[in-house]
């Protein structure tokens, strides 16, 4: 997982940095003291294209490693096979989607209040962004981001994790991987905030035997919560 993460940090990183660099007609090459000021909208739009292409390659990396070790059974591996039927009725699997946003909501506002967290509070878009912009920032915390992490966590991750520890331990594992990963400003209160969801992602990968479920949730989870937090009044 740090390889997958570090070389597609790197990767978004240089591409960024030489793409945007030869668009605006600057030498990318240039050294520090040479390079030009590019302003807080240039700088912001560097800044998101990064997290953007770094889930892309991240993505990528993911499904290139699985198919390098097991040309024929990455699909598997992966949970993106549809040899086997899916171990959830369809119904089941709606009432869940329909339901946990609310809980999602809940769970994560009870907790930044516990921990005393400004999360929640007063949440704009800055004035800065198109709705070019908006759109892609949509398009990136609901599909791109939950693509790429599922892929990671409940793809590769989970299939190590449940040959070493069995399905039980798989979800645990990941789920703490998931959580420790999401540690920001506000301390523990984002981590715990995102445990339930990580475990509910877990057992769903194991459950149904496929990504997509997960992935679902995930999308429907972000997209629900940053609705309710952007919500006027």
């Amino acid at each position: 997982m740090v390889v997958y993460l570090g070389a597609a940090s790197l990767l978004s990183l240089v591409t960024v940095r030489v793409g945007f660099d030869l668009w605006s007609g600057i030498d990318p090459f240039l050294p520090p003291e040479r390079r030009p000021f590019l302003g807080a909208v240039e700088l912001a739009h560097r800044a998101f294209a990064i997290d953007a292409l770094r889930q892309v390659f991240l993505a990528a990396l993911v499904v290139g490693g699985a198919w390098w070790r097991d040309r024929a059974g990455w699909r598997r591996r992966l949970a993106l096979d549809r040899e086997r039927p899916n171990g959830m009725r369809p119904v089941a699997l709606l009432g869940i989607l329909l339901i946990w946003p609310v809980l999602h909501i809940a769970w994560v506002t009870g907790t930044a209040e516990l921990f005393g967290a400004s999360f929640g509070q007063h949440v704009r878009l800055s004035p800065f962004m198109s709705q070019a912009a908006v759109a892609a920032w949509l398009a990136y915390l609901a599909i791109l981001a939950p693509v790429a992490e599922e892929l990671l966590l409940r793809g590769e991750a989970f299939a190590r994790a449940q040959a070493a520890v069995g399905p039980a331990g798989a979800i645990v594992v990941t789920a703490l991987i998931f959580a420790a990963a999401h540690i920001s400003s506000w301390g523990l209160a984002r981590p715990v905030s995102l445990l339930p969801l990580a475990l509910a992602l877990g057992w769903l990968r194991w459950r149904t035997g496929r990504l997509w479920p997960g992935i679902a949730l995930h999308g429907w989870s972000n997209l629900a919560l940053v609705t309710y937090l952007l919500w006027p009044g």
